[in-house]
C-alpha cells in the first residue's frame, strides 16, 4: 500500500537517471553494473507525514546479495555484460567459482567487496537525495509523501 507511490514517480526517476550519468560513469561501476545495483535498491521516505522534513531515503539492505555477481556483468559473464565493460575488481584476485561461492557466503578475503558495496550505497543515496530534489523542484514532494503516509 504505501509502495504505490514509487510507481508514481517513475517520470522523475527517468529525469534523474539522465541527470547521474556523470555520476555513474565517475565511479567504479560500468552502466550495465549500476543498473543492477538499482535493480537491489529500494526508496523508502522517513517521516512521511511531515513533507517538511521528511527525507527520501535509499534502502540498500539487499546490496550485499547481488554484490558478487558485479563482476559477472562487468566480465560478460550470465548477467550480459560485455567482456571488458568495466574496471571491475575481483577481491580475492583469483576470479572463479570458488570466490564467487565465498563472496556469497560472505567470506571473500579482502576489502574489495567491501569498499564497492560502500561505494554502491553511497551513490545510491546521492541518487535519493537527487529524486528528492526533482520531486521538490516538480512540486510533487508534498503528495508523493501524503501517498506514502497513507
Amino acid at each position: 500500500m504505501s509502495d504505490d507511490w514509487t510507481g508514481r514517480i517513475a517520470g522523475e526517476r527517468m529525469t534523474v537517471d539522465r541527470q547521474f550519468t556523470d555520476r555513474v560513469e565517475a565511479s567504479s561501476f560500468s552502466n550495465q553494473q549500476w543498473g543492477l545495483v538499482m535493480t537491489a535498491v529500494e526508496f523508502d521516505i522517513e517521516g512521511p507525514a511531515d513533507p517538511e522534513t521528511a527525507t527520501l531515503v535509499a534502502d540498500t539492505s539487499k546490496l550485499p546479495s547481488i554484490m558478487p555477481e558485479l563482476d559477472k556483468v562487468g566480465q560478460g559473464g550470465p548477467m550480459g555484460g560485455a567482456p571488458g565493460s568495466s574496471d571491475s575488481r575481483d577481491s580475492s584476485g583469483s576470479g572463479g567459482f570458488l570466490s564467487g561461492v565465498k563472496a556469497a557466503l560472505g567470506l571473500a578475503s579482502g576489502g574489495g567487496d567491501d569498499d564497492r558495496t560502500e561505494e554502491a550505497k553511497q551513490l545510491a543515496q546521492a541518487y535519493a537525495d537527487e529524486l528528492q530534489q526533482q520531486l521538490e523542484s516538480n512540486g510533487r514532494w508534498e503528495s508523493v509523501c501524503e501517498q506514502a503516509s497513507s
